[in-house]
């Protein structure tokens, strides 16, 4: 229970309280509010600080609403003006430049274009280095303006889709297997070699092959046997002159003749040589050029 008192007093009646000599003061006196008043001040001293820092980053780097200096956010993704550089990895969808200017990749070591499927794993890469151009995917293929094939190249075959494949190099095309091709022509007043240094050359066709030099003559050299074979049809020579400078020749007719005509005799196994025409035949007479 509170036990309450009263006292009550008379007018002009002086009581005297006695003084409690505890006393408590409420607050912070002495060194500890200076310091907390120097703890607050440099509170806002940093805060001042920030807001000028934040302000003068905000306008070096040209934030606004639409962006970052040169980068602004569209629609339709970022648009980056003038020159940047990007010192890690590019992620992107697309990239194109403006309608009026082209776009440029520019690296000091290499520039490595990579397509990713869903599971991140690269599909196809396209890298640029000081050395060579890699192209690294399943198929490579030149379209033109108009989407026609002009160059394609996998694993089984090369296609040229143009309608004509010039090879301007001095020492002309090597191709260690088959080529395929309707027409084989060299440039004009060039001459056309085709050389197999080792192996032999072979031209097949299933409608024929045709050889023709519009101004000049069609030279075919060998080492050892140049053969003409025909399974169905003939071999024609059709042409004003025909030489064959270099037949084996029979023996000369009798002494002091001056016969200069030859008959051109062949043996049973193709050999041709000349024989000194007679009234007949005189290609016996000489048949031992067939052994």
């Amino acid at each position: 229970m509170v036990r309450e008192q009263y006292t009550t007093a008379t007018e002009g009646t002086h009581i005297e309280r006695p003084e409690n000599p505890y006393v408590y003061k409420i607050g912070i006196y002495g060194w500890r509010k200076r310091c907390l008043y120097l703890f607050v001040l440099l509170l806002l001293i940093i805060l001042v600080v920030n807001l000028a820092l934040t302000i003068w980053i905000l306008k070096v780097m040209w934030f606004s609403p639409a962006g970052m200096g040169h980068l602004r956010v569209t629609k339709d993704g970022l648009r980056l003006e003038g020159e940047s550089e990007f010192l890690f990895p590019l992620y992107a969808k697309e990239i194109h430049s403006r309608m009026d200017s082209s776009l440029l990749l520019q690296s000091t070591q290499n520039v490595t274009v990579n397509a990713r499927n869903s599971e991140g794993e690269v599909t196809g890469r396209l890298k640029v280095g000081p050395k060579m151009v890699e192209v690294q995917s399943q198929q490579f293929q030149i379209n033109s303006n108009d989407g026609k094939p002009l160059f394609t190249v996998d694993e089984k075959e090369v296609v040229v889709g143009t309608d004509k494949l010039r090879v301007t190099g001095p020492e002309g095309a090597l191709f260690e297997h088959s080529v395929e091709t309707p027409l084989v022509r060299a440039d004009p007043f060039q001459d056309l070699r085709l050389e197999s240094p080792t192996r032999r050359l072979s031209m097949d066709a299933p409608r024929g092959v045709h050889l023709q030099a519009h101004a000049g003559k069609i030279e075919v050299l060998s080492q050892m046997d140049i053969l003409f074979h025909s399974s169905d049809g003939m071999l024609v020579l059709d042409a004003e002159t025909v030489c064959l400078p270099k037949l084996a020749q029979g023996t000369w007719g009798p002494s002091g003749s001056s016969q200069s005509l030859y008959e051109i005799c062949a043996c049973p196994d193709g050999k041709l040589y000349l024989s000194v025409a007679g009234v007949g035949t005189t290609c016996q007479e000489h048949s031992h050029i067939c052994l």
